[in-house]
């Protein structure tokens, strides 16, 4: 679980466009960051497996 200063500081605007960073939108995650999703891979991962993200579903071979 990130930090919940972190997860503010990620929140402000940056002062210069460089020093932003992504995180997951859901648990704050700043690694493994899935852009098209707004959310890390083990969010995704849970979101797809109940559902929730429109035209994705877990695959299984």
């Amino acid at each position: 679980m990130a930090k919940t200063s972190m997860k503010v500081k990620a929140a402000k605007p940056a002062k210069y466009s460089t020093r932003a960073y992504n995180r997951c939108k859901i648990c704050g995650r700043p690694h493994a960051y899935l852009r098209k999703y707004g959310v890390c891979r083990i969010c995704f991962r849970e979101l797809a497996h109940k559902g929730e993200i429109p035209g994705v579903k877990k695959s299984s071979w």
